[in-house]
């Protein structure tokens, strides 16, 4: 791995079916895919793959996002006893949970704004 890649937060994303859930996963990719993030396998922590759990215990700064109150990313990452640094429940920014309907760009904008203000700030002052 890179310094500069080994430097990045990581970003674990809720990926369920819901719109909040795909929201979070949207946004984590895009995080990943501008490279302010490097983005994990949530899965691959809740099913004990080592060489994903080592990254995840690495000791780099943590985001997780979670679409519901049901908090599965941030429940996966207990199982595994690792707290993130920052956890973000989507709902509890007054994202409505639908079944079966699409987030839109408006969405994607407002939690990447509101992810930059709130944890980016901190995290890349500190890569800088």
């Amino acid at each position: 791995m890179t310094k500069i890649l080994a430097d990045k937060p990581l970003v674990y994303a809720c990926s369920g079916c819901s719109n909040v859930a795909q929201l979070a996963n949207d946004v984590a990719l895009t995080l990943d895919r501008t490279g302010v993030m490097q983005m994990s396998c949530i899965a691959g922590v809740g099913g004990n793959i080592k060489s994903i759990v080592k990254l995840a215990k690495s000791g780099r700064p943590i985001l997780a996002l979670d679409g519901c109150k049901l908090n599965c990313v941030k429940q996966s990452l207990a199982l595994q006893q690792i707290t993130p640094t920052w956890h973000i429940e989507l709902t509890q920014l007054g994202y409505k949970k639908q079944e079966q309907v699409d987030c839109d760009l408006a969405d994607s904008y407002r939690l990447l704004q509101y992810i930059y203000q709130t944890t980016l700030h901190t995290s890349l002052s500190k890569l800088n």
